[in-house]
């Protein structure tokens, strides 16, 4: 049976970005072992959607977290120092940005206008 998922970002500087997760997001974790931190996320939901680009290469994945106001949310985070690399747009599935992680890497931020799979 499965209990649960494990996402993995890579990074280019994954010692800053475990930082950013556990100082910045406050995210709660545990170390798994010299240091490798393992971070708890808030309830998950996932959806498939067409990948684009050439049919031989592999389909991605993008991490978005959720909010409940992404104006609020995003006004925090920026007093923290994040830099955001999208503003605000208004989209049919909800409203949404992106952050930069200190390894590169883009996360997406929404608050969503559909209902919530995490609340079934």
């Amino acid at each position: 049976m499965i209990t649960g998922s494990h996402l993995m970002l890579f990074s280019r500087d994954p010692e800053a970005d475990r930082t950013f997760f556990a100082e910045v997001l406050g995210q709660p974790h545990v170390d798994a072992g010299g240091g490798w931190l393992i971070f708890k996320l808030p309830p998950a939901e996932v959806a498939m959607h067409p990948a684009d680009g050439p049919a031989d290469g592999p389909p991605g994945q993008e991490l978005y977290l959720l909010c409940d106001d992404v104006a609020g949310t995003v006004a925090e985070l920026r007093a923290k120092g994040v830099e955001f690399t999208q503003e605000i747009s208004d989209e049919r599935w909800g409203r949404v940005t992106r952050f930069r992680l200190p390894g590169g890497a883009e996360v997406g931020l929404y608050e969503p206008h559909h209902p919530l799979a995490i609340d079934l």
